[in-house]
């Protein structure tokens, strides 16, 4: 009787295998593989190339949406900016802190402070505009602020806040470099290049 009942040839080909020389089972394996490895490997590259289109334009997808996000917040930031360069000009800072009775030490902090809280108020947008740009707007803060002190060291501390005002009023009027001019021509330079 046959221990194997119906797989006679299954046997005989293990036989068969067993009884060739290395080099004939090793280009018997190669036969059945390499058709395997190029099916395989051509699949692969096929599979890899749209995998990778499917990543760039779903990441191409995201820039766009991102895009649309992020624009609004830019001109907002520079509509910001812009506001506080106007809003920190010596001419509309004066008529708004300046009020009867005030000395040159009093209008003096005022100035500071109102500088100071109107640079606070929109540090948030340095997210949204350049490095360069920032760097301008703190330097026109910092410049006023110098100017401020400076013109204040000129004066007796307990005249009149209007001594103060007339002297920067003059002292910026008479400016070749105006940072805040500067500062304004570089928002409105930056913003529109989003345009």
């Amino acid at each position: 009787m046959d221990k194997f009942p119906g797989k006679p040839s299954q046997i005989s080909q293990i036989i068969y295998l067993y009884t060739m020389d290395p080099l004939s089972i090793l280009l018997t394996i190669v036969k059945l593989t390499l058709p395997a490895a190029v099916v395989f490997a051509t699949a692969y590259t096929i599979l890899k190339n749209f995998l990778d289109k499917q990543y760039q334009m779903k990441l191409l997808e995201v820039k766009n949406d991102n895009r649309k996000t992020t624009i609004p917040l830019k001109f907002q930031a520079y509509e910001r900016l812009a506001l506080l360069c106007e809003r920190i000009s010596p001419g509309n800072l004066i008529l708004r802190i300046k009020s009867p009775g005030m000395t040159v030490e009093d209008f003096h902090m005022a100035l500071l402070i109102a500088i100071q809280q109107e640079f606070d108020h929109n540090i948030s947008q340095q997210v949204y505009v350049s490095d360069n740009l920032w760097n301008i707007i703190k330097y026109t803060r910092q410049h006023l602020i110098n100017t401020i002190t400076a013109c204040a060291a000129e004066l007796d501390k307990r005249e009149p806040a209007e001594k103060l005002s007339e002297l920067l009023m003059e002292n910026f009027d008479e400016m070749e470099e105006k940072p805040l001019e500067t500062a304004q021509k570089a928002i409105r330079r930056e913003a529109s290049v989003l345009m």
